[in-house]
């Protein structure tokens, strides 16, 4: 795989015949921000508040960001493939007059596609994700663990079987996690982000569940870096050809659900040095451009910080870096307008809560003896705010409970997990 990594690394693989151009000299009037959830709410309201117009272009259920004061319209994609959905948003910035819009994604699959479409869409959109040639290696785990390997960032011990006949060759200890490399499908596997694995016999079984779910190229065993939140740690910037114009480190102290988290409960801003230099040294290599989040795992067996994941768009907190200083998405703006960015350093020790989610979290982790109610009730004391609820914008915050119970009793009709 480690010969994948080629010096044209950042080469879009889709060109365009089209001539057609953006003025270099066009700045961006607007924002076209391709999802709904509690992450694009955090997007609308940093810009809206700065009175930049902010579309918001939403699927599924998720629609907290179009409840919001600021977000003007509110749109949904129409049914079909990547290449309908191109059209679709060449057809707005022709009919509506977006032509020039900076474009920001808040989810794994808009951002790739974006890279996908990158030469057809930036001639008319301001894009704030790189080509594919570049994303695909933060998208792919298999590619994100060799660019990590090959640039001497510490990855977990993990392996790609690839089909059944493999698994006994193996040479990742138990207890471990099988899990997939994309998640571009929704089905149990990709919903509820890893399956652990206590044994060989348990591995052999749920590898041969989820080969009928994905490909079974895609599955990798990976072991389980001991540890609950206090080890997990973050690296969150805003980068310009591989080099970050303004960053923050992290820890993600608390996720739901608490064990293998599909989004982070409860985060404060620390000084972390330690993930610094590898974080340098993974987007140095991409030359990547635009918002990004490395997330890591302190291995108390060794105290190596180990890469788990590249997030290549706005992440769960990142309203916390607003708070903190650092506002991640005006920042953005001011890059892909070609403005100058100011500097700015993050304070530490702001705290971000989601109560929804966290309140189960910190209930299953108090039952268990791993957190302690003094430490739950520091989540409070100190400065901290929320995803959801804001004063100047109280309609999304009205709007969290009803949808979150209505998307619970649509997935337990449809039999997916909650």
């Amino acid at each position: 795989m480690a010969s994948l990594l080629q010096p044209d690394l950042v080469r879009d693989q889709h060109a365009y015949s089209g001539e057609r151009q953006l003025p270099g000299s066009q700045r961006a009037d607007g924002v076209l921000l391709l999802g709904g959830d509690y992450r694009a709410l955090g997007v609308v309201r940093s810009l809206g508040r700065r009175n930049i117009p902010v579309c918001v272009i939403y699927e599924a259920d998720d629609r907290l960001a179009g409840a919001s004061r600021y977000a003007r319209p509110v749109l949904t994609w129409p049914p079909g493939d990547e290449s309908v959905r191109a059209n679709f948003l060449i057809d707005l910035a022709r009919s509506r007059g977006m032509e020039g819009w900076a474009v920001i994604p808040s989810g794994d699959e808009t951002a790739a596609f974006l890279a996908r479409r990158h030469a057809e869409l930036s001639q008319w959109y301001r894009l704030t994700v790189p080509p594919w040639n570049v994303i695909r290696w933060a998208y792919d785990k298999r590619l994100t663990y060799t660019l990590a390997t090959r640039v001497g960032v510490a990855i977990p011990r993990t392996a790609w079987p690839g089909s059944h006949q493999t698994l006994s060759a193996l040479e990742v200890p138990f207890p471990a996690v099988l899990k997939p490399a994309v998640k571009k499908d929704v089905n149990s596997l990709t919903t509820e982000k890893v399956w652990p694995v206590a044994s060989q016999t348990e591995l052999e079984r749920r590898f041969a569940e989820a080969s009928d779910l994905i490909d079974p190229e895609l599955l990798m065993v990976q072991e389980i870096v001991p540890g609950g939140g206090e080890t997990q740690f973050s690296f969150a910037a805003v980068c310009r050809e591989g080099r970050p114009v303004a960053s923050l480190t992290a820890r993600r102290t608390r996720q739901y659900p608490a064990q293998f988290g599909r989004a982070s409960t409860f985060v404060e801003t620390i000084a972390c040095p330690e993930i610094v230099q590898p974080s340098l040294r993974l987007l140095g290599a991409l030359r990547y451009s635009g918002l990004i989040e490395l997330e890591y795992k302190r291995d108390a067996r060794d105290g190596v910080f180990k890469l788990l994941d590249m997030n290549p768009r706005v992440w769960g907190w990142h309203s916390l870096c607003t708070d903190a200083g650092v506002d991640f998405p005006w920042l953005m703006w001011l890059l892909v307008n070609g403005d100058d960015v100011p500097p700015c350093e993050a304070r530490l020790g702001v705290g971000w809560l989601r109560v929804s989610t966290d309140t189960p979290t910190a209930l299953t982790e108090l039952l268990a003896g791993r957190l302690s109610l003094h430490e739950y009730r520091r989540s409070f004391r100190r400065p901290h705010s929320g995803p959801i609820f804001a004063l100047d914008d109280p309609l999304p915050g009205l709007a969290e409970f009803p949808l979150l119970a209505y998307v619970f009793a649509k997935r337990l009709q449809e039999g997916r997990p909650g």
